[in-house]
C-alpha cells in the first residue's frame, strides 16, 4: 500500500522558510537502521521535535540550551552503551524512529544484577502515523532487548500511543509505581 503525504522539515526555531518535500512511501519498503553516533543531531532534531508537540513551542534560547544538553547525552550514552536505538526510513528521509536507556539495576535471590530498558523517543512524522511503522521501530527496540539479556522495559507513553503498547504486551507494572518531581525549596530546613 502507498501512502502519499507531504513532510515538512524545519529545523527547529530557524525562521529561514520552510523546506517541502513531497514522499510516496511504501510501507513495505521501510529499512531499519541501528542509529550510530553520526546520528546524534537527527536524534536531538526528532527529540525536540517530540517535546514541541508535549509541551508546545519555547523560546528560543531554551531550545538551544536543551539542544546542547541532548547532543552531549546522546553522545555519551551511545558511546557507553546506555543508550540504543532505530531509525525507520524511506528514499533516504527518516520518517520514524524510537530508542531505549539501559540502566544496570541492583538484583535480588535470583539474580544479582538486572539490566532494565526504558523506551523513550518513540517518535513518527505526524503524516506517517497509524501505517505499522512505528511497530517495526518497536520490534527492533524489544529484539535488540532480548540480545542485550534486558530483563523488563517500561515506557511513558501518550494516549495516541497506549494501543500500540498494549497489544504488544506492556501493562501496568505488577508492584505499585511512583514518582516525585524534586523540587529543592520543598526540601530546605
Amino acid at each position: 500500500m502507498a501512502i502519499d503525504f507531504v513532510i515538512i522539515f524545519r529545523p527547529v526555531f530557524s525562521f529561514q522558510g520552510l523546506k517541502v518535500k513531497i514522499m510516496n512511501i511504501e510501507v513495505s519498503a521501510i529499512k531499519l537502521r541501528r542509529i550510530e553516533l553520526t546520528d546524534v543531531p537527527l536524534l536531538v532534531d526528532y527529540r525536540l521535535k517530540y517535546l514541541i508537540e508535549l509541551q508546545g513551542e519555547q523560546v528560543v534560547q531554551n531550545t538551544e540550551t536543551t539542544r546542547e544538553g541532548l547532543e552531549n547525552y546522546f553522545r555519551n550514552a551511545i558511546k557507553q552503551n546506555r543508550f540504543f536505538a532505530f531509525a525507520a526510513e524511506t528514499d533516504g528521509v527518516v520518517v520514524s524512529f524510537g530508542g531505549m536507556v539501559v540502566k544496570e539495576i541492583p538484583g535480588d535471590f535470583s539474580c544479582s544484577t538486572y539490566l532494565e530498558g526504558d523506551i523513550l523517543n518513540m517518535y513518527t512524522v505526524p503524516a506517517a502515523r497509524r501505517k505499522g511503522i512505528s511497530q517495526l521501530i518497536l520490534n527492533a527496540l524489544l529484539k535488540e532487548a532480548v540480545t542485550l539479556g534486558i530483563s523488563k522495559v517500561a515506557l511513558h507513553t501518550s494516549k495516541d500511543g497506549e494501543h500500540l503498547y498494549r497489544k504488544n504486551g506492556f501493562a501496568e507494572p505488577v508492584y505499585p509505581y511512583l514518582e516525585l518531581v524534586i523540587k529543592p525549596e520543598n526540601f530546605t530546613h
